[in-house]
């Protein structure tokens, strides 16, 4: 499928007759997939506050950031066939809409259920936000270019994650909860007038019919996989956990089998057999599992292992971010000067043992050689991530690009699901190792933050493997996107 413009039509009136700008659109992109991003965490500082305007225990609004998460990862996969039936910019249009809308209703619940229902509905709206955007972005950036977009496009989710909880406890403390969603409002509304200003109407060459197993199929198997990781997070009975884990692999197994033969699948597996982009997702799902884990395990290792205020550790954690910010400078220019599988291989490296640094920090390690770890940390996963996500779509024709974001889009966000379950699985896999090995080992049983020590020592190792799995990719793999366009 490819996105062709629209003519003359209900979609394209009044529309001024100029070539699309792929800066603007990729600035338009950003901004609404950060939007979305940070709704992903930023409620969880928030916690205890809503819980006394619900009457409920904090615990209990764990649904509200649960439900968020797992709406994207089921309703992403629909994303690509609606974008090509509907045509990509009115989507997106319409995805902003729903997400701004759900905002406004997030802000104004008045009890838990309300509060998840429309956290549900604003999930809906960011699943079709982020990979219809990407998905313009990829339609109407010349390959030469493409480093630079996906590198502007891709600080999001990097950034997002960590900004998410030190606002959400500032705007909780010194204002309201509710204002962690108001805040959606003007950005929601500015950014429909600047995507139907710049994003031209599109429409695909041919409709396909709507793959309705392949759409129960792996949402449900999505579903199955990701509450079962979050259920052993969370400590539940093994019954439980195996039974959504197995029925998940068991679906998710039948749905890819169901993919392979359909004439018209919902999401495509033709991609998969592009070398680059196997290796974004293999490779790339494992380092992305680490890097989202990592501003989940650092806040609680800071307050429940150190003993800081929930400010400090905040603090702290924005020098991954300082980081994140910082690489962006150089991103493009170390790609274009070294290549794909180096910057991946040498700056994986780098990335694991910065996690292994982060792994050994103690509440007795000097302030500033904490922040330059997690600076340096910072650094080296915004560089990693935007290596990953321009690869997978390096070589990747035009007449799959919708397919390829798709896929794509729905791994990512399973990584990010999976990041934060790994994490705590690791941690309370942590805790039960302390107090199992106490007896033969005392002086283990007085470590502070072991737990969480233990838990960032085997995100490295996750991370490692990718690195493992980009080793053996070709050496010429993106080569093509290092020429400098015409000048």
């Amino acid at each position: 499928m490819t996105l062709t413009p629209t003519p003359a039509g209900p979609d394209s009136a009044s529309r001024p007759s100029r070539p699309p700008r792929p800066v603007w659109i990729t600035l338009l992109v950003a901004a609404v997939m950060f939007m979305e991003n940070l709704d992903g965490t930023i409620i969880v500082t928030a916690l205890p506050q809503m819980a006394l305007s619900f009457g409920v225990s904090a615990v209990d609004l764990n649904l509200g950031v649960s439900a968020y998460l797992l709406t994207l990862a089921v309703c992403i996969p629909p994303s690509g066939w609606l974008a090509g039936r509907l045509g990509a910019r009115r989507v997106f249009c319409c995805a902003i809409i729903l997400f701004t809308l759900a905002s406004l209703l997030c802000a104004q619940a008045n009890s838990l259920p309300e509060f998840v229902a429309m956290r549900v509905l604003q999930g809906m709206g960011g699943a079709l936000m982020v990979p219809v955007g990407r998905l313009v972005v990829l339609s109407h950036t010349p390959k030469q270019q493409l480093i630079a977009a996906i590198s502007m496009i891709t600080w999001p989710a990097l950034i997002a994650p960590v900004l998410g909880p030190p606002l959400g406890g500032l705007l909780a403390t010194y204002a309201s909860w509710r204002w962690i969603f108001y805040i959606n409002l003007p950005i929601g509304l500015l950014a429909l007038l600047a995507a139907y200003l710049l994003i031209p109407a599109s429409r695909a060459d041919q409709a396909r019919p709507f793959d309705l197993f392949g759409f129960l199929g792996s949402g449900l198997a999505l579903l199955g996989l990701l509450y079962g990781m979050e259920l052993a997070g969370m400590g539940a009975s093994a019954g439980a956990i195996l039974a959504y884990l197995a029925g998940g692999a068991l679906l998710l197994a039948l749905t890819v089998a169901h993919l392979s033969r359909t004439r018209h699948p919902l999401i495509s597996l033709a991609p998969l057999r592009i070398p680059s982009y196997a290796v974004s997702v293999r490779g790339g799902s494992c380092f992305r599992l680490a890097i989202n884990a990592l501003p989940f395990i650092l806040p609680l290792m800071f307050q429940l292992g150190f003993g800081l205020s929930a400010v400090e550790a905040g603090m702290l954690v924005l020098a991954v971010f300082a980081g994140n910010l910082s690489m962006k400078m150089f991103t493009t220019r170390l790609l274009h000067r070294y290549g794909f599988k180096r910057i991946l291989a040498v700056n994986g490296i780098f990335n694991v043992l910065a996690l292994l640094a982060c792994a050994m920090l103690s509440p007795g390690t000097p302030t500033a050689l904490i922040i330059i770890v997690l600076f340096v940390s910072g650094l080296c996963r915004s560089m990693q991530f935007t290596a990953i996500n321009t690869l997978a779509f390096a070589d990747v024709p035009s007449d799959q690009m919708a397919a390829a974001n798709t896929l794509a889009s729905t791994i990512q966000q399973m990584a990010l699901g999976l990041g934060i379950a790994f994490g705590a699985i690791c941690i309370r896999l942590g805790d039960w190792l302390q107090t199992a090995l106490a007896p033969r080992f005392p002086a283990w049983e007085h470590v502070p933050a072991l737990s969480y020590r233990f838990a960032l020592a085997c995100i490295a190792l996750v991370a490692m493997a990718g690195v493992v799995d980009v080793m053996r990719m070709a050496a010429g793999s993106g080569e093509h996107l290092r020429q400098r366009p015409a000048k």
